[in-house]
């Protein structure tokens, strides 16, 4: 039976813990699993999301620095849009563990629906990672891993540059009867 009791104690022990399970609340209060759900859904209007991983914690410089970048961007979309697109190449650089130590589904916590989602920021060690830098553009991707214990310095990195021109003004060479 669902009383205002019941459901303030539901709440209460969620606030307390918001990685809960249902189970856990349903044994600690001595009711049935099945309706803890309905209560949580129906009569506090939370449900339970999973984190959304966040590359990176920005500080406001950093911040100001995108920002300064996307407005130059739309710059040069507002000058040329029909050459935008063609001439844009964009470059991304992650690390890519080898496994996470938490899941997805251990990182879900209880939410009401007007919540914003939480956020998880990388911290645990992997049991290896790889450096991949992405470049790509309107036609297709260019992926580079940096070989093992190979540092990503001037020189890798400007033969990494070197490389994408190469590729890019191969691709971009005019063809014969176009």
């Amino acid at each position: 039976m669902t009383t205002p009791v019941i459901i303030d104690q539901i709440h209460e022990l969620i606030l307390e813990d918001r990685r809960i399970s249902a189970k856990s609340i349903a044994e600690q209060l001595g009711i049935l699993r099945e309706g803890i759900g309905s209560i949580m859904h129906e009569g506090l209007d939370i449900r339970k999301l999973s984190a959304k991983w966040v590359p990176k914690c920005l500080n406001a410089d950093q911040k100001r620095q995108r920002c300064q970048s996307s407005e130059k961007l739309l710059e040069f979309l507002r000058r040329d849009p029909n050459d935008f697109l063609s001439r844009l190449v964009t470059i991304d650089e992650t690390w890519l563990c080898h496994y996470d130590q938490e899941t997805k589904q251990r990182s879900m916590e209880w939410r009401h629906s007007s919540s914003p989602r939480p956020k998880k920021f990388r911290v645990q060690k992997s049991s290896g990672k790889v450096l991949a830098s992405i470049f790509w553009d309107q036609d297709g991707i260019l992926v580079d891993y940096l070989p093992k214990g190979q540092t990503i310095n001037v020189e890798y990195y400007c033969s990494l540059l070197v490389q994408l021109k190469d590729i890019l003004k191969e691709k971009r060479r005019p063809r014969e009867g176009h």
